[in-house]
């Protein structure tokens, strides 16, 4: 009882907290496609560079394969959030931006203990934070200049219900139904600009929102062998597929008036809640680990998208055709007995991830490079404050003419406990 005030008090927190925070940092390439995707690691896979497909952990959630489940033997609360700063350099000038958001909540309990394990969470799916402007200047005028800017927000949230089950000693399987929903907005504005500083009331605006709902579902495989080479060994491999879906879209759009306060003072609807469709694409993922069971673990992952599939607003594809997304990390547990010593029951954790994104920009493919470090503190008998730090850098001048550097610290907590314990005595 006590753990579960424990769980409900942080929960509160964490909602809290997320009241104070907005969207991620700002950053230009969130304005392609419906955004940054987020993706599904948890503090403590980001730790290890996002791996996860075949890496279990009795002491965690793993959403990234369904399959994994099974190791969890106890009911596992985990609650997160990002904190990001990124510098974005066009090769003249740099701004530098902070921010903060809720990553996950998500909890996980065993059906039958080692054979069926379901799990339900809220994460963001991606997020949109974005502003651009151009300045052009007036035909017919010497002394005029137009301000265009462009602003976008929003994303799309994720609710999910997962289910492992054993099906062999050394084999389980997974599935998982997402449900997705949320709205994008986009603001495009033209400001006439004077040279003689003469005061502008009114500018025109563009305003279009699109709302998207739907489902979404995928599949996972684990397979494990244990005592491979030596006792308590043990090899692990795990595949995961996104099955492709089409999410329900309803379109916005109406042309504004308004103040140089930000304030309408008049608009006219175009489009009403237009009924349209956003396909989202299959994608295939793979992973392989070993280690010693509750003392250390390397793995690797690698998953792709077939962006070919993608459909957005309009109807459009991005520029190339397949997204990559790899990951390299390791994980250490020096001593989960030592009583005597509290850094050797610290789990540590560190991992390189590389991304190609399925778009363009300059005429070249926009490519990822992260570091990424992890330690997991423990609190009580089974609980756990977890940190993850990544320092990366996207794009670069000379291929795409932007460039991003960036570092995103994930805080998270994990608590464990027994329920639903069959009473022996009455």
């Amino acid at each position: 009882m006590q753990h579960c005030k424990r769980i409900f008090l942080t929960f509160l927190l964490v909602i809290t907290a997320f009241s104070t925070f907005s969207q991620i940092a700002k950053s230009p390439f969130s304005s392609l496609g419906l955004g940054d995707i987020y993706g599904k690691s948890l503090t403590q896979n980001q730790g290890m560079g996002g791996l996860g497909i075949s890496n279990p952990n009795p002491w965690y959630i793993n959403n990234q394969n369904p399959a994994l489940l099974i190791a969890n033997y106890v009911t596992t609360f985990q609650a997160g959030m990002i904190l990001e700063n990124r510098t974005v350099n066009d090769g003249t000038s740099s701004i530098k931006n902070t921010n903060g958001n809720l990553n996950f909540l998500a909890m996980a309990f065993p059906i039958k203990p080692g054979k069926w394990t379901t799990s339900i969470g809220l994460m963001p799916y991606s997020t949109v934070n974005y502003k651009l402007n151009a300045i052009q200047s007036v035909s017919g005028s010497a002394n005029s200049t137009v301000l265009s800017q462009e602003e976008g927000s929003g994303g799309l949230n994720q609710f999910y219900w997962s289910n492992g089950v054993k099906v062999h000693k050394n084999i389980a399987v997974g599935v998982t139904a997402n449900y997705l929903f949320g709205s994008i907005i986009t603001q495009n504005t033209n400001l006439l600009r004077q040279v003689d500083n003469r005061p502008i009331i009114y500018f025109p605006s563009i305003y279009e929102r699109n709302f998207m709902k739907g489902v979404s579902f995928s599949t996972g495989l684990y397979l494990h062998k244990d005592s491979l080479f030596k006792k308590n060994y043990r090899v692990n491999a795990g595949f995961v597929y996104d099955f492709n879906s089409n999410l329900n879209n309803l379109r916005t759009l109406r042309i504004e008036q308004r103040s140089v306060r930000g304030s309408i003072v008049d608009s006219t609807t175009l489009v009403n809640n237009e009924p349209g469709s956003v396909t989202l694409p299959q994608s295939y993922g793979v992973g392989i680990s070993f280690g010693r069971v509750n003392k250390w673990t390397a793995g690797a992952d690698i998953t792709l998208t077939d962006y070919q599939q993608f459909r957005g607003f309009v109807g459009n594809a991005p520029s190339t055709t397949t997204s990559l997304h790899s990951a390299v990390g390791f994980e250490i547990l020096p001593d989960p007995t030592g009583v005597g010593n509290y850094l050797k029951r610290m789990t540590y954790r560190t991992g390189l991830s590389y991304d190609r994104y399925p778009y363009l920009t300059a005429g070249n493919e926009v490519k990822d490079f992260g570091v990424n470090f992890g330690v997991s503190l423990p609190v009580g008998r089974l609980s756990t404050i977890d940190m993850s730090l990544k320092l990366g850098k996207r794009g670069n001048l000379s291929d795409n003419s932007i460039e991003e550097d960036y570092f995103k610290f994930y805080f998270g907590m994990t608590f464990n406990d027994q329920w639903f314990i069959k009473r022996k005595f009455d």
